[in-house]
């Protein structure tokens, strides 16, 4: 733990300047809802409109936010947006097939963005802004081919390429914006069309700079991920990526982001992104998460410090700790689970989450977190204080792509509201052994706290329970807690606080007075 004592005092934590909801919510838990996977869709309606329709739902489980998929048209008229062809494209015109985007139409999403706000549930937008795709001419310039494994290795002599990195976006003929994007803007693409080449490509001659310095160091540097690389030191590009970002907040309504693969992406570019848009009035508490996708904590640490207190992240980390202890079924020790997560080292930095569209079975990141244990996994990131939760739509809602079960949404759904209604106050841990921890949060003067007990123990013996002795405090003296996972169950708590909780081997239980 020495090793990381430089990166936990510093800087100023990002969820302590950022609205995580409307005012409206200000005495209750904030929590942010993920409302998509990557391949479900509504049957009968449009994404928008389905949001749209579930928006009081939402609203009255306790969602103080929602993180929306990419609204902007994507490079194929299926795509989700990150596959980013023209972000001022809401859905407006007829460009790459389809008028409307893999989501629905503009006016659709404005609608639902205005009811959310009439609900008092805040927007997020996700904002991918490290590539593009789907030009709409070629162009010939100068490129060397790099290494895929180190990109500061370069692979052959510099040579003329064909790239299709002109972008016209003639369906929208400059509504919006003017700015037309050519090869200057760009660092690297994938794809020599003159040769029908697929190669990771640099582009070089006139104003081109090589790769960002301020990027991830993985595979030597990480500025290329994928599509046509954007070069965010490019002053033109800088100053549309703020214009979109203010507009695109103006425009919805929105409230802040989701920035996607910011590894890739200048950091000093994003840190000012943030922090301009930030200086318009009546922005000042944007809300702001990156996703830096590493289950190494010490590589996101440096990360945090970076954007000085900026932008959030993306706990992935404890999503891996979550995975592995559903992986491990009973051998993994379940007092570890919170060890080297960003919410244990930076809990005000860290957007806490159980699985989402990247980490589900086939995707490119697949690490899911098993039924078995997804109930234990949301009552960590629920019921504890470390962090900001958010939680899956493939969890939530029935979908064929997650398939969640009916036990593990009700048990969701549970957990949500005793998140909105128990979870406040000190937290006390109870870690009884590896297969068994339990912990307690006091409660405040409006709510009455609870008691937590989970067990990853694979135990054939039905007569066998887990119990540990807690204090919920001396205030519930002479009371009765219950239990609300489950059907009946009764604790009395003595004079001084203390009960004896009970759990069931691999289940998680939640007990609240009564």
């Amino acid at each position: 733990m020495n090793l990381f004592k430089r990166w936990i005092s510093s800087p100023q934590p990002a969820l302590n300047g950022m609205r995580l909801g409307p005012e409206e919510h200000e005495d209750t838990n904030p929590l942010m809802l993920q409302f998509f996977t990557w391949d479900t869709k509504h049957p009968t309606l449009s994404w928008w409109k389905h949001f749209e329709e579930e928006i009081p739902r939402l609203a009255a489980m306790g969602f103080t936010q929602v993180w929306l998929p990419p609204p902007n048209k994507a490079a194929d008229r299926d795509g989700r947006g990150y596959d980013a062809y023209d972000l001022w494209d809401l859905g407006e015109f007829d460009q790459k097939g389809s008028i409307p985007t893999r989501w629905g139409s503009r006016s659709e999403f404005l609608s639902a963005c205005k009811v959310a706000k009439e609900h008092n549930v805040d927007i997020l937008i996700d904002a991918v802004l490290n590539h593009k795709l789907g030009g709409d001419r070629c162009e010939a310039f100068n490129a060397v081919p790099v290494n895929s494994q180190n990109r500061l290795k370069v692979d052959g002599k510099p040579r003329q390429i064909e790239g299709w990195t002109a972008f016209d976006f003639p369906g929208r003929n400059g509504k919006y914006s003017a700015f037309r994007w050519n090869q200057s803007h760009f660092t690297a693409l994938d794809w020599d069309h003159k040769t029908q080449t697929k190669a990771i490509y640099r582009i070089e001659g006139p104003g081109h700079k090589g790769w960002s310095k301020n990027v991830d160091k993985e595979l030597g540097n990480y500025d290329y991920l994928l599509g046509i690389d954007i070069d965010h030191r490019h002053p033109a590009v800088q100053e549309d990526l703020k214009n979109w970002g203010s507009w695109i907040l103006d425009t919805s309504g929105a409230v802040g982001f989701r920035i996607d693969a910011i590894k890739h992406i200048d950091h000093k570019f994003l840190v000012n992104w943030i922090s301009q848009l930030r200086r318009t009035p009546n922005r000042s508490k944007m809300f702001a998460v990156a996703e830096y996708w590493s289950g190494d904590v010490s590589l996101i640490l440096p990360y945090v410090k970076a954007f000085k207190g900026q932008a959030a992240f993306f706990d992935v980390p404890l999503h891996m700790n979550l995975h592995n202890a559903s992986k491990h079924y009973s051998r993994y020790d379940l007092r570890t689970v919170m060890n080297l997560s960003l919410a244990k080292l930076r809990p005000r930095d860290a957007v806490t989450f159980v699985d989402n569209h990247d980490t589900v079975e086939g995707q490119s990141l697949e690490s899911w977190v098993g039924s078995h244990f997804k109930t234990q996994a949301y009552a960590l990131i629920l019921l504890r204080p470390e962090g900001y939760p958010c939680v899956f739509y493939g969890d939530l809602y029935p979908n064929s792509e997650c398939s969640p079960d009916d036990i593990t949404r009700s048990n969701l759904e549970k957990l949500i509201n005793a998140r909105k209604m128990y979870a406040y106050g000190p937290l006390t841990d109870y870690p009884h052994d590896k297969n068994c921890v339990g912990f307690v949060r006091a409660g405040n003067e409006k709510h009455c706290g609870c008691a937590v007990i989970l067990s990853n123990r694979e135990d054939h013996d039905d007569n066998f329970v887990h119990s540990i002795r807690m204090n919920v405090g001396s205030h519930h003296a002479g009371c009765s807690f219950k239990s609300i996972l489950s059907d009946g169950g009764h604790v009395e708590i003595d004079k001084e606080g203390w009960g004896v909780f009970t759990c069931f081997p691999n289940s998680a239980s939640v007990w609240v007075r009564e």
